[in-house]
């Protein structure tokens, strides 16, 4: 149990001596799954660095860092795949980088994956430390690490980035820095589509804080013990921690922050291909991409049920689905802040309800890390070298399982 904002942040020296075992062990184990992807692509004589910057999304990336906007690409089948579905802050990163550096934009990609994916395991740290404590916070760097498709924390992807936005932006808000959880918000709407996610979580805190605190008196910013700490159900909401008169302000210019991002993109799309508000809809659509309530996926798992080997499939999708369920719910009831708890639920809803591309929802629940709280709480109550051990054989596993995906199917 937690409170949801009386605690306030460390300073940035002490912040990263904290996070410090966090950050190791999650570059330990992302440098065990470049180490296998290594060796098993040279087995199959290919180029890691390739598959890791120039494949699949990388290559619509790096097409609009170099190329801007307006490039697309007609199938036989009448299908339009713009590159307008793809939002522009990581390709605006490896322009930058690439103006200011001899990197390629593939390298420039790279390198922005890279750093990004060390903030995000920072940002992920920071939150379930504040959350659960710093045993906790370890543990889900590591599992939020071992992830079967974790090797994409280290591909020219948008993951890495959008989740190290959402995660800084999400405990900005359980600090009370409204402005700068807002500004992270925008950040991260100009990253991915499911930046809706962050918008909606601080939205939906800023609003009850308005009326959750109303009245109550000012913190000196002790860092409480978690122990301590009263329960998410009965602690005030994140306050804003600076002058008489300024929180009000400054609450409602993180709030208005927020969606400026997301919303600037889409209204830009509508107006250049002329379509007006829903022309980000109609890019997708050209790509067989949208939301129907998860009817087509749904289809998509009983049709595994044809056979008797693609039936095994079709459990396994079952039980996955189930599992992701059983943790939101968990979530719930181990009374995880508000804000974690409606960003999750977006990512999650977003993820499995979507229309296409069914073998990119791994990857697309990636950024969906309060999720892993209940089983980091859960590693962190075992002795250091069981739990070690625990991560250690699933770190394994996810590096050969990353190196055979990525020298295969990969993701779409």
């Amino acid at each position: 149990m937690t409170d949801l904002g009386t605690r306030g942040a460390p300073p940035g020296s002490a912040a990263l001596r904290r996070a410090a075992p966090a950050l190791v062990g999650y570059a330990a184990v992302r440098a065990l799954g470049l180490l296998a992807l290594a060796l098993w692509s040279a087995a199959r004589d290919k180029s890691p660095y390739t598959l890791l910057t120039a494949r699949w999304d990388a290559l619509w990336y790096t097409r609009v860092a170099e190329l801007g906007y307006g490039y697309e690409v007609r199938l036989p089948n009448g299908d339009v795949h713009s590159n307008l579905a793809f939002f522009p802050l990581l390709p605006w990163l490896e322009r930058l980088l690439h103006a200011v550096s001899p990197l390629s934009y593939a390298d420039a990609g790279f390198v922005v994956s890279l750093l990004a994916s060390l903030a995000a395991a920072w940002g992920i740290f920071a939150v379930a430390d504040h959350v659960h404590g710093s045993r906790a916070g370890v543990c889900a760097v590591l599992l939020w690490a071992v992830l079967p498709v974790g090797i994409v924390q280290s591909m020219a992807y948008s993951e890495s980035l959008f989740t190290a936005l959402a995660a800084w932006s999400l405990y900005a808000v359980l600090t009370g820095r409204w402005v700068t959880a807002g500004a992270l918000a925008s950040l991260a709407g100009l990253t991915r589509p499911v930046g809706l996610a962050v918008v909606a979580a601080v939205w939906v805190a800023g609003a009850l804080s308005f009326v959750g605190t109303r009245g109550a008196e000012p913190t000196d910013g002790a860092r409480t013990p978690v122990r301590a700490a009263r329960s998410s159900a009965d602690a005030p909401l994140p306050r804003d921690r600076s002058t008489p008169g300024a929180p009000t302000v400054r609450r409602t210019l993180g709030l208005l922050l927020a969606p400026l991002g997301a919303a600037g993109y889409v209204l830009w799309v509508g107006h250049h291909t002329g379509k007006g508000t829903f022309g980000y809809l109609d890019v997708q659509a050209g790509w067989r991409n949208g939301f129907d309530g998860g009817y087509a996926f749904a289809r998509f798992i009983i049709d595994k049920f044809t056979s008797i080997p693609s039936a095994f499939a079709g459990v396994g999708l079952i039980v996955g689905v189930a599992l992701l369920v059983w943790l939101y719910v968990v979530c719930v009831r181990q009374r995880q802040p508000l804000p974690l708890l409606v960003y999750a639920g977006v990512v999650l809803t977003l993820a499995l309800c979507a229309s296409s591309y069914f073998g990119s929802k791994p990857r697309l629940l990636m950024p969906a890390f309060p999720l892993l709280f209940p089983l980091a709480v859960a590693l962190a109550r075992l002795r250091t070298p069981r739990s070690a051990l625990v991560v250690a054989g699933v770190a394994l596993v996810s590096a050969v399982y990353g190196a055979w995906w990525l020298n295969g199917s990969g993701p779409p």
